[in-house]
This record gives C-alpha cells, sequence and structure tokens, in this order.
C-alpha cells in the first residue's frame, strides 16, 4: 500500500506513520529523513542533495522528488510505504502522480489529519509548557508564535491538496484532534473501507469482462 498522510504541523503525523508502519511492515519515509539519507549517499542525487543543504538553500523540487523516487525504489518500499510530509506542493503531488503512474501504480490512501487550527495551537503550547515544567525536551519551535508561522506556510503551500486529492476520490479525513489511539482506529477502519470497495470493483469489472 502506497499511503499519503496530509496534516498540519503537530496534527500527529508522525505518530500516526510509525503505527501504520508497524501494523504493515512497510516503510515510514518523511522528507527530512530521505533527504538526509540522500546527502549521506554517494550518489549522483546524493551529492547534490548535500551541496545545497551544505549552503543553507532549500532543496529545490526536482531534487526532493529525485530524493523520494530514489527512497521508494528500494526493496523495502515496493510494497508499500508511508510518506510523511511529501508530497508538500500542488506541483510536487502532480509530478509525483506522473511519475508513480509510469510504473502503473497510484497512491492507495490518501488521509488527512483534520485539526482545528487555534485548538491545536493551544494543545501543542500547552504540551510544551508542561514538557518543560517537568524537564523534558521541548522543541525550540513549540511556541504560539513559531507554531503560527508553520501552520500559516501549511495552509498556504500543502493545504490545497487536500481539493487535489479529494478531486481525484482517493483523500479521506480523520479527526486528528481525537484521542491518538481513536485516531489510528479510524485511520485503520478508512483504510479496511477503500480496500474493500477496490477489490469490490475489480470483481465486478472481472465478471463484466471490462478492464481495471
Amino acid at each position: 500500500m502506497r499511503i499519503v498522510l496530509l496534516g498540519p504541523p503537530g496534527a500527529g503525523k508522525g505518530t500516526q506513520a510509525k503505527r501504520i508502519t508497524d501494523a504493515y511492515n512497510m516503510p515510514h519515509l518523511s522528507t527530512g529523513d530521505m533527504l538526509r539519507a540522500a546527502a549521506s549517499a554517494e550518489t549522483n542525487i546524493g551529492k547534490k542533495v548535500k551541496e545545497t543543504m551544505a549552503s543553507g538553500k532549500l532543496v529545490p523540487d526536482p531534487l526532493v522528488l529525485a530524493a523520494v523516487i530514489e527512497r521508494i525504489a528500494q526493496s523495502d518500499a515496493r510494497h508499500g510505504f508511508v510518506l510523511d510530509g511529501f508530497p508538500r506542493t500542488i506541483s510536487q503531488a502532480v509530478t509525483f502522480d506522473d511519475l508513480l503512474h509510469t510504473e502503473g501504480v497510484e497512491p492507495d490512501h490518501v488521509i488527512e489529519l483534520h485539526v482545528d487550527e487555534e485548538v491545536l495551537l493551544d494543545r501543542i503550547v500547552t504540551r510544551a509548557r508542561k514538557a518543560a515544567q517537568a524537564g523534558g525536551a521541548v522543541r525550540a519551535d513549540d511556541n504560539h508564535e513559531a507554531l503560527k508561522v508553520r501552520i500559516d506556510a501549511y495552509r498556504e503551500q500543502t493545504a490545497p491538496l487536500i481539493n487535489y486529492y479529494r478531486s481525484r476520490n482517493v483523500l479521506k479525513s480523520v479527526d486528528g484532534l481525537q484521542p491518538v489511539d481513536s485516531v489510528t482506529e479510524q485511520i485503520f477502519q478508512v483504510m479496511e473501507r477503500r480496500q474493500r470497495a477496490i477489490s469490490n470493483t475489480v470483481a465486478e469489472q472481472a465478471k463484466s469482462g471490462r478492464p481495471g
């Protein structure tokens, strides 16, 4: 299964991605991890990514896409993966879908963790404050101002992907502000329902003699 998780910073994508990958024994692929792995590799793509990152510049879309494609071509990802943090823009999504199409595949599930942004901000800031009071580690950008900037960037660049994938009849939304276990349960239910629908469609096409 090829799964894309969407949602603003702090919505819980990383947590849910790990639960999905543990349940289905597939790799969790985050953009940051993929770029760092590419930069440490001695491939042509890896060297270009490393040079770009070392200069402090943003890695351009063609290199990001190349790093993603290089990663999902590895043996552990050939039967499925969970993408977290990619695609980030409509341009990335369209190009990625075109590349998958050349391989005769497409995303099986695109799941949005839907959240109320103000509630999310309050929850993350409260969690960070409690962690700091308890002596735990706190991200430097887990404060209201920095989080607002990250969420605004998400709304401008990534939120349009919601309508893009909805128009392709592949998007499902889950309330990301529920307890973590409830979010996981709903994600699995969404995935199972879609898999059943796909299986039923294939069976009906086989009976009628129509191609899939």
